[in-house]
């Protein structure tokens, strides 16, 4: 109890819960809208789907501080390609922030003024740009384990002429075999790649790059904020920057 307790006083734990919950009702309104007598629940569904988007932007007024301050902390990173994506998608994530600052301004009426469509296109391409970079940096990891992991498996005689048999002369079958390896030893890094595939859903769907329904959107938003709040929940989980 005193965990949770803990989580929920954190804005950023109370943002994923929302987030999960907002998430949930987009895929549920989705599975049953069809069904001719849950047009009441469909409903209740979408109103609470719209207030937890709300929340969640009033939650994250100020977050265009933190993602400055990250970005300034991963310009120390040693490596190049993890300093170059992760401080590139902390200024991005700042960029988003504001735009959503706009958007929360303009769904309050404080600045009925602002063109919605335009600042809302804008959020939407800061936060691709930024998954965009996310990835680009577990790929690095990855590959980094990868080659790791084959120059290992050359000092083990026992292991390397049937390991290194099955990644040179099966393929895609051996390199996934490789990968799933990797990503099984590293779950911060497993958890963190499934994040960001399944987050870029959504704006590539808006952005109409690969247009897709609700509910797949729905589902990975349900899968994409449990893990968030797993990572939030145990902080070995989280891929360390």
């Amino acid at each position: 109890m005193e965990a949770f307790v803990d989580f929920t006083n954190r804005s950023q734990g109370r943002d994923q819960l929302f987030r999960a919950t907002q998430y949930t009702c987009m895929l549920l309104s989705y599975l049953i809208e069809r069904k001719a007598d849950k047009e009441t629940l469909v409903m209740k569904l979408k109103q609470l789907e719209s207030s937890m988007s709300s929340g969640r932007k009033m939650f994250r007024l100020g977050n265009m501080v933190h993602a400055l301050v990250a970005a300034r902390r991963t310009t120390q990173l040693p490596d190049v390609v993890p300093r170059f994506c992760l401080t590139a998608s902390n200024l991005t994530r700042a960029l988003y922030f504001v735009c959503d600052t706009a958007l929360w301004l303009r769904s309050v009426g404080l600045r009925p003024d602002i063109d919605k469509p335009k600042w809302h296109s804008w959020a939407t391409k800061c936060y691709y740009i930024s998954l965009l970079l996310n990835l680009g940096r577990d790929w690095y990891e990855i590959s980094w384990r990868l080659e790791q992991a084959v120059q290992e498996e050359k000092t083990k005689e026992h292991f390397c002429c049937q390991e290194l048999r099955c990644v040179r002369c099966e393929g895609v079958r051996g390199f996934l075999t490789l990968l799933c390896q990797v990503l099984k030893r590293h779950p911060p890094l497993l958890l963190d790649l499934v994040k960001n595939l399944c987050d870029l859903s959504g704006p590539l769907d808006t952005l109409g790059i690969y247009k897709t329904n609700p509910g797949v959107i729905g589902f990975c938003g349900v899968l994409s904020s449990l893990v968030g709040i797993l990572t939030l929940a145990s902080p070995h989980l989280k891929l360390k920057q």
